[in-house]
């Protein structure tokens, strides 16, 4: 790969503070600790200093320990508690007491072994050949055995001798599973060039099963990383990395799914260095990392070694880059199946369906609606595993049961305001599509949310229906209201009742609207009186048998407002024959603050046309 295209678009970068330390030497003996992710730099047996710093200490831990021989091996308990240090190959010894305690023991021929911190598995190398696999688990105190397997080698071993090696085994976890790892150099099939990464999938319970191959169709060294649920391969020999996605579909055999890799090698961004250690102002241009190759095959974390000519250590955090992702994935739906699984995705995935919307070709309504879908399935999880950990809460929890867990809202989640504010909204108002696309483009996202059976909110609709009005599109307006492609609301009814001045239809598709509501009944009296429609809200309210509760000023405000003095006359003799239906009396009580309209009526009307009260 030549240096211009190894380095365009680069989606792997190394974290903006690594932790430095001083290169390993006859005096300075270097440890790397993966359950803390810590550095142990030790001078002279620890007699003249030991500093430990990790990736997350904001302060180096230092400290001088008795030169009692060689450090084989130094490490901190979790939470920097306990300090451990190894100086013979045999040192048993409870923190108390400042020794162990023997807790149980197996007999069992192994060549090597590895640990994995993050799972508590210690995986044991058996056999002649080396090939098969015994893990056991750690938890509280205790130790479990898990079911043995067998590691397909490439080709049948000429010779009953150690055939698999520790560098070429990893254990890491992918989406919550414990895998292991195999880099196999050559295929098993005669048709494949290259090495390739299968995974074997080992759980607490039940046998371990090959489940994914990786083809990264080059040979010579490699090195793996676990970044964000992505298995990243670097090739040394052309400095470049390659990244795979269990989740993205692919070709599947019956047993195995078989993967390539998700986008083209690429090499980590160039970091640029300091001459003279961090703390100097002067660096270097960015020049390619040159990875530090252990001598076993280094998975772990995300970490990447570096050492530079000045005897300076380097250990960065392997991060992945989104943006220049976008380019290089021209399948939208690929490209957002890839995005929905990693942790900082939203403002991309925002960022994505905002692009493909402006861009000049733009997306065709079917890739569209093919994102909005993808989008709306995680929408849908989220509120189906939300609503169910409510109900659980509300009906109050069994004591048997363990405490349920709130669902974690993760950034793939994008809801609708999400997509309104940073998308939809903007895409209205600069108007540089098609009106006809943007109509589309909004019925396609409501669409796609009423498959998934969520609430449309109504500011959704409503940005359809300012749309439609801008480009005088009111024949549409009417026919989605009528056949209810837009879904009632009171929102959505006041929203129409203020376009009867434009629209003069509005005003009586609002009132439909209130109706179907059979909620907002007060909405509709409020909205009729202010259009000085009084006996029509009279009518309405004595529909519903709800005439003898209301407030008779309100009704006589309006009329007085109207301006019409027979209005006022039927209105106000309506209240007069109300009260004495209810009490006997035309009269007004005090209580219903209606003497104002009782004088008018009298200089209007005059005091003999006042209703006399009738007793039998």
């Amino acid at each position: 790969v030549g240096e211009r295209d190894s380095f365009g678009g680069c989606y792997l970068a190394l974290c903006a503070r690594p932790v430095h330390f001083e290169k390993a030497n006859p005096v300075n003996c270097v440890f790397f600790d993966e359950a803390n992710k810590q550095v142990f730099a030790v001078r002279s047996g620890g007699a003249t200093g030991v500093v430990v710093k990790g990736l997350e200490d904001k302060n180096p831990i230092s400290f001088r320990m008795e030169d009692k021989g060689e450090v084989k091996c130094i490490k901190f308990s979790l939470g920097n508690k306990i300090l451990a240090v190894q100086r013979t190959l045999k040192n048993v010894v409870l923190p108390e007491k400042r020794s162990l305690k023997l807790l149980k023991n197996q007999s069992i021929n192994v060549n090597w072994y590895m640990y994995c911190p993050e799972s508590s598995v210690i995986l044991l190398s058996t056999t002649v050949l080396g090939n098969v696999l015994q893990p056991f688990y750690f938890k509280s105190g205790t130790m479990s055995k898990l079911s043995k397997f067998e590691i397909e080698l490439p080709a049948a071993p000429k010779s009953s001798k150690l055939s698999l090696s520790e560098r070429d085994i990893a254990m890491a976890t992918i989406y919550g599973q414990l895998y292991v790892l195999f880099l196999r150099h050559h295929s098993r099939t005669s048709n494949s060039t290259g090495a390739e990464v299968v995974l074997y999938h080992l759980p607490r319970e039940g046998s371990c099963k090959k489940t994914h191959i990786l083809k990264l169709n080059r040979t010579g060294k490699f090195a793996l990383n676990v970044v964000d649920n992505l298995v990243v391969v670097h090739h040394q020999d052309t400095e470049t990395s390659v990244i795979f996605d269990i989740k993205l579909k692919g070709e599947f055999d019956g047993t195995t799914t078989i993967h390539q890799f998700v986008l083209p090698p690429r090499s980590i961004q160039p970091y640029q260095i300091p001459v003279a250690g961090p703390a100097s102002v002067t660096s270097q241009s960015p020049v390619p990392c040159k990875l530090f190759w252990l001598s076993r095959l280094y998975y772990s974390s995300k970490l990447i070694w570096c050492f530079t000519p000045l005897n300076q250590g380097y250990l960065w955090n392997l991060q992945v880059k989104l943006e220049p992702v976008v380019n290089l994935l021209p399948d939208k739906g690929k490209l957002m199946d890839f995005l929905l699984q990693r942790r900082e995705c939203k403002m991309v995935i925002l960022s994505v369906c905002s692009q493909m919307l402006r861009e000049p070709g733009r997306g065709s309504l079917s890739v569209i609606a093919t994102v909005f879908d993808k989008l709306n399935h995680e929408y849908k999880k989220y509120l189906e595993a939300e609503q169910s950990y409510t109900m659980v809460v509300e009906a109050g929890q069994s004591r048997n049961n363990p405490p349920l867990k709130r669902p974690v809202r993760t950034q793939a989640v994008i809801d609708q305001s999400d997509m309104y504010t940073h998308v939809l909204s903007v895409f209205t108002e600069k108007k540089e599509a098609p009106h006809k696309f943007t109509i589309a483009v909004l019925m396609e996202y409501i669409r796609s949310l009423n498959q998934f059976q969520i609430a449309v909110q109504h500011y959704l609709y409503e940005l359809v229906i300012k749309t439609l009005v801008q480009h005088n599109l009111f024949y549409m307006l009417h026919q989605f209201l009528q056949y209810h492609v837009l879904s009632d609301s009171k929102p959505l009814a006041c929203l129409l009742l203020s376009l009867e001045s434009i629209y003069p239809p509005a005003h009586q598709l609002s009132l439909d609207m209130l109706k179907r509501l059979s909620t907002a009944n007060d909405e509709i009296v409020e909205v009729l009186l202010s259009k000085h429609q009084v006996l029509a809200a009279l009518r309405f309210i004595r529909g519903i048998g709800g005439h003898d509760s209301i407030s008779a000023r309100k009704f006589l405000d309006a009329a007085k407002q109207a301006d019409d003095d027979m209005l006022f006359y039927t209105i106000f003799r309506f209240f007069e024959q109300r009260n004495q239906r209810l009490r006997g009396n035309p009269s007004f009580t005090p209580g219903e603050h209606c003497e104002e309209h009782v004088t008018f009526f009298k200089q209007v009307f005059g005091e003999q046309a006042l209703m006399k009260p009738t007793t039998f």
